[in-house]
């Protein structure tokens, strides 16, 4: 593994030592303080410091491999969960095995809360968590990076200049996925690149063609070396999404500025909101692992998207925002036709739907009235493709 010592999430011999250097961290145990009683965090900081760190190093300090501090882990993650939605549901789970491992491709609305989210429904129905695929952005913050090598993240590089640099860091972050599904190890990865802050959730090829750049040499086709990562699209949608003005802000000004640049430490605030703040009803949707690939890479990002777009659990947040954008559109189908061809994530009443129309409403009406048009898109986008993809697929029958 040592080719992989760049990038690789720490092993079972590092675990300890990490954590004992988060327990004595003074800004690890004041934001973990900032989270367990925000008044104490402001007007005591330094005692509730000294007990922080006391009470992390009783429950976590005895950790020496990775799979038991997940599973130490995994009550507190329950909590959290918990007191932030309203409930979490999950569909196709059974299509997984305990057998093997899955490389797990899914749409990404949340940099911390999608894979964790992944993995607790894993860890309770007995399945192995992921290794996660990170952006090398958020290792910015010193603290979020030792926690996420420390919870099975590896490093995908961004932002590389020159063309034998990328080529490089793909083989490497291709050869690392590889080997981890040789080695039973389930991966998580997000489609492509950042969040999809516009609420179209579409596959990038090259990440697909970064899957085969290790196994050319291997005498493997692409189907063949895409078959033995058992690829399980999927499909994850919040009711409500706590960055969602954030978003809507920064699509905004691209569209009018040409660009948007992030001020310091604002991936680290929303992490925090993602992690923190109401999100409503979430589920997450597990497809069949595809054992028949395509022979290219873009033949097989169309198939991850129409398997992700036709298995996104629509919200009546979702429905009510392509009801509102509808009344501007007339190709928009009625919502009654809507609900009749898409997959929901309940049986939304008659009060449901006007409790949404409600809220959407709020949401609208707190924001900036340039930036509302690209918050309703964020939320009725997912309808259109959920639509487009059962109407491809009842033309391939």
């Amino acid at each position: 593994m040592q080719e992989f010592d760049a990038i690789r999430p720490y092993s079972d011999e590092e675990t300890g030592p990490a954590i004992q250097r988060l327990v004595n961290d003074q800004e690890f145990l004041d934001m973990v303080g900032r989270f367990k009683s925000p008044l104490l965090a402001r007007w005591a900081p330094a005692p509730l410091r000294f007990f922080t760190r006391r009470w992390l190093a009783s429950r976590f300090g005895h950790f020496i491999q990775v799979d038991d501090l997940q599973a130490g882990l995994s009550g507190y993650i329950g909590e959290l969960i918990e007191s932030t939605t309203t409930r979490v549901t999950t569909s196709g789970i059974e299509n997984l095995s305990k057998q093997g491992a899955y490389l797990l491709i899914s749409n990404h609305r949340d940099i911390v809360f999608d894979p964790m989210v992944i993995n607790y429904l894993l860890f309770r129905n007995g399945l192995r968590t992921t290794r996660i695929a990170i952006g090398d952005n958020l290792l910015a913050n010193r603290v979020f990076a030792e926690m996420m090598r420390l919870n099975k993240s590896f490093i995908v590089r961004r932002d590389m200049t020159s063309p034998r640099e990328m080529r490089d860091a793909y083989i490497t972050l291709s050869g690392f996925i590889n080997h981890s599904i040789a080695s039973n190890e389930n991966i998580w990865i997000a489609q492509r690149e950042g969040r999809a802050k516009d609420g179209r959730d579409f596959t990038d090829p090259a990440i697909i063609k970064m899957f085969y750049m290790s196994c050319k040499k291997s005498g493997l086709s692409f189907a063949e070396a895409m078959n033995k990562l058992r690829i399980v699209p999927v499909s994850i949608s919040y009711e409500y999404d706590p960055c969602d003005v954030d978003k809507a802000r920064e699509l905004e000004t691209k569209a009018r500025a040409g660009s948007y640049k992030k001020t310091e430490g604002e991936d680290t605030e929303q992490i925090m909101k993602g992690l923190t703040e109401f999100k409503g009803h979430v589920h997450v949707h597990f497809g069949s692992p595809i054992v028949d690939a395509p022979e290219n890479a873009k033949e097989l990002a169309g198939l991850i998207n129409r398997e992700i777009h036709a298995n996104y659990h629509l919200h009546a947040s979702n429905l009510v925002a392509y009801e509102k954008r509808g009344l501007h559109s007339p190709e928009a189908k009625d919502l009654k036709d809507v609900r009749e061809t898409v997959v929901t994530a309940g049986d939304e009443s008659a009060e449901d739907m006007e409790a949404a129309r409600h809220e959407m409403d709020k949401r609208l009406e707190a924001c900036d009235p340039a930036i509302r048009p690209y918050l309703l898109d964020m939320y009725a986008n997912p309808v259109q493709t959920a639509l487009d993809a059962n109407a491809s697929q009842n033309s391939l029958d």
